[in-house]
């Protein structure tokens, strides 16, 4: 498989790669999303099903890492900060501000607000990337936030502590994907998403302890430790495949590719309900991925042709 990939991880290809790889993190997105609506259902804690699952993605991610990274490595003192701020920006605070501010306000208020992130990346990506986006860039930015609120309209919904903390976590993610472009520029890809989801997971751990969210581990079902399993695997696919496409494509194109998940996700849903989408939430999925194609094709067509350098001996 390694070998395989190497014929299409070249330095003239790697934006193509990277925004091909983008695709495949949407489509897991996709599924996961679907996968972990019922997951959650069976944890009494969300916190508590989040950290095990995140668990099961920490050993598989940690596996690629000592498995795909051939030689030694050894990162600066200022990239292992980089990858705890990593742990904690991306794989930890903003997980439990996001399923603690979910409980408290409806689903349709949390989608909206989250279904922002890939606005707020190419903001920050330009001042702090430099990556440039031109008029038809932010047309196609402008054209995918408005289909994203035809998919889900923000009519009826609120403001209270519960969206303060999703659009607080919606900002976390967003500033990860700054420092993880950043560190990618020299970090091996699955050393970073190991570091993610291995320093996220010691927080985490922390937090259930002093909140006495540990207890109830010992007492799970087969069920819920299967899906712990299922949901792990997807997440360490996810983070796997996103930090390599970070690595070799601009962040603004990658983050608004991944808003493709969510067709998928309805799709999946209406599938197992029998039912076809309203027209107007229909039109917005299919402006939605006219639009993340559109940035995908004008950021490989921005990039000079060897513009991303990959290291040869990382894989994914």
């Amino acid at each position: 498989m390694i070998r395989w990939l190497r014929t299409f991880d070249t330095p003239s290809r790697a934006p193509r790669f990277g925004l091909a790889l983008a695709g495949v993190t949407a489509i897991i997105s996709g599924v996961s999303v679907f996968v972990n609506g019922s997951a959650v259902r069976a944890f009494d804690d969300p916190v508590v099903f989040t950290t095990l699952k995140n668990g099961v993605a920490t050993v598989v991610l940690l596996s690629l890492a000592l498995t795909a990274v051939k030689g030694p490595w050894a990162g600066r003192p200022r990239t292992w900060i980089g990858l705890v701020a990593l742990g904690v920006i991306g794989g930890s605070v903003p997980f439990i501000l996001f399923f603690t501010g979910l409980s408290e306000v409806t689903a349709p208020g949390a989608a909206v607000i989250h279904k922002t992130l890939f606005l707020w990346v190419a903001l920050l990506a330009v001042v702090f990337l430099r990556e440039r986006i031109g008029a038809l860039q932010i047309a196609a930015l402008v054209i995918l936030l408005a289909s994203q609120l035809l998919i889900q309209s923000p009519a009826g919904v609120g403001w209270g502590s519960g969206e303060t903390m999703i659009a607080i976590a919606t900002a976390f993610w967003a500033v990860e994907v700054i420092v993880a472009k950043r560190l990618l520029a020299d970090t091996p890809a699955p050393v970073a998403a190991a570091a993610r989801m291995g320093f996220g997971l010691l927080l985490l751990v922390g937090f259930l302890a002093a909140t006495g969210g540990l207890s109830g581990m010992g007492t799970m079902s087969a069920e819920q430790w299967a899906w712990v399993l299922g949901t792990g695997l997807l997440l360490s696919g996810y983070v796997a495949t996103w930090y390599a496409a970070l690595k070799r494509a601009p962040a603004s194109a990658v983050t608004a590719i991944l808003t493709l998940g969510a067709p998928i996700t309805a799709a999946l849903q209406l599938m197992s309900a029998g039912q076809l989408p309203a027209p107007t939430i229909a039109l917005g999925y299919g402006i939605s991925l006219l639009s993340a194609l559109t940035l995908a094709w004008l950021a490989v067509r921005g990039q000079p042709r060897a513009a991303t350098v990959t290291q040869p001996a990382v894989q994914v």
